[in-house]
C-alpha cells in the first residue's frame, strides 16, 4: 500500500508542477516533487528494510541495488517473495 500511495502522490505532484509551471527545463517535475520524494526517502528505506527482514534477510541486502543490471532485479525479487511463516531472528511474523 506504501508504493502504491506513493506513486499516486508522486503522479499528483508532477501535475502540479505542470500546471504552476514549476518544472525544471525540459523535464515532468519540479520543486514540488522535488519537495515530497526527500520528504519520503527515509521512511521508504525503512518500510524497504521491514520488507526485507520479513522475508528474513538483512536490511543491508538494500545495497544490492547498487549492483548494475542485476542487483535492481534481484532486490524486486526479495521484495516480491511470500514472508518467512515462522519466526526469525528480526523479529515474530507481521501477518499473526
Amino acid at each position: 500500500m506504501f508504493v502504491l500511495f506513493n506513486i499516486i502522490f508522486c503522479i499528483a505532484a508532477m501535475v502540479l508542477d505542470n500546471v504552476l509551471n514549476l518544472t525544471v527545463d525540459n523535464l515532468p517535475y519540479g520543486a514540488i516533487y522535488f519537495l515530497y520524494v526527500f520528504a519520503v526517502l527515509i521512511p521508504g528505506l525503512a518500510v524497504c528494510v521491514r520488507r526485507l527482514h520479513d522475508v528474513g534477510k538483512s536490511g543491508w541486502m538494500i545495497l544490492i541495488s547498487l549492483v548494475p543490471c542485476i542487483g535492481g532485479i534481484w532486490l524486486l525479487v526479495l521484495m516480491l517473495q511470500d514472508s518467512v511463516p515462522m519466526e526469525n531472528e528480526y523479529g515474530p511474523v507481521p501477518m499473526s
